[in-house]
């Protein structure tokens, strides 16, 4: 039961970061980034050849994952940015999708649909498993501090007011002679290292990582967990992500209740029912539950 506990509780602080990585670029700046689950999928591969492969610590191999993921976002950022929003979506879409079929395809570096095995955890050398998950969780859990206090001084600063005005009016943020594009990129990248951190904790965590695990149904279970909690809202993508996660895992003892379901069907009941879910958010609470009352 323990072990249990402490996995919900380490997939609730990974999810939480993406959360807010997303609602830095969507919630604060109005990039709609379809593409999250490839920027995660960065960060975890990075660290784990990193680790296995060019023979890092586990510890060292974070800030390369973060730094490796941010800059994969400035060319996609110069590039898609000069576009409308709606093309920024497609462009991300077709990133993350690029990167899987990258992680499947180059077998020699990434071993493909194998997947890489034996990724090491923190700390595994000084103990047991269990206390291998403690210093991951609580080392996720200063993560999340860290990013949370650096997020609300970045939107409360000048510059978040100009991220903010470029999502309400970016033509009146050109007529002031700023230049929207700069600032979009920025946030990008720093979305993206976002993800790459939790893609680095996720690695080092499930021990073994495959394509599959990075595929869009991630992006939209996050984009959900931000819609939830409330857009433009850290607190929100936090407690939104907590939402998501007792969702996913109380649908999974629907099975015990519902007659005639199956393993091989859970996966589909598990997808209605986090549809339903958002469906009655959007139609009930559309700003999520830290959301102004009355924003849409």
């Amino acid at each position: 039961m323990t072990a249990y506990l402490l996995t919900i509780l380490v997939v609730m602080g990974i999810y939480m970061l993406l959360a807010l990585a997303l609602d830095l670029q969507y919630g604060f700046t109005g990039l709609i980034n379809f593409g999250l689950a490839g920027f995660f999928g960065v960060g975890a591969y990075a660290s784990a050849l990193l680790t296995l492969k060019a023979g890092w610590s586990p510890l060292a191999s974070f800030p390369a994952a973060v730094a490796l993921a941010a800059l994969l976002a400035w060319p996609l950022g110069r590039v898609a940015l000069r576009l409308r929003d709606d093309y920024l979506a497609i462009v991300t879409l077709g990133f993350s999708e690029v990167v899987r079929l990258v992680l499947v395809q180059e077998q020699w570096l990434t071993n493909g649909v194998q997947g890489i095995p034996g990724v090491p955890r923190l700390g595994a050398s000084w103990g047991d498993t269990g206390f291998s998950t403690g210093l991951l969780l609580a080392l996720l859990v200063l993560a999340l501090i860290v990013t949370v206090a650096l997020l609300r001084r970045v939107t409360h600063s000048p510059y978040g007011r100009t991220i903010q005005a470029i999502r309400d009016d970016e033509i009146a943020v050109r007529v002031l002679g700023k230049e929207p594009a700069r600032f979009k990129t920025q946030v990008l990248m720093l979305g993206a290292g976002i993800a790459g951190l939790a893609g680095a904790f996720y690695a080092h965590y499930m021990t073994y990582i495959v394509p599959d695990q990075f595929v869009p149904l991630l992006t939209f279970y996050i984009w959900m967990a931000v819609i939830m909690g409330g857009v433009a809202r850290l607190s929100g993508s936090v407690v939104g992500a907590v939402l998501l996660v007792v969702f996913l895992e109380g649908v999974r003892f629907l099975r015990g209740v519902i007659p005639g379901i199956s393993d091989a069907d859970m996966g589909s009941v598990q997808l209605g029912v986090v549809g339903l879910i958002l469906i009655l958010f959007m139609r009930w609470r559309p700003q999520g539950l830290f959301g102004a009352r009355g924003a849409r």
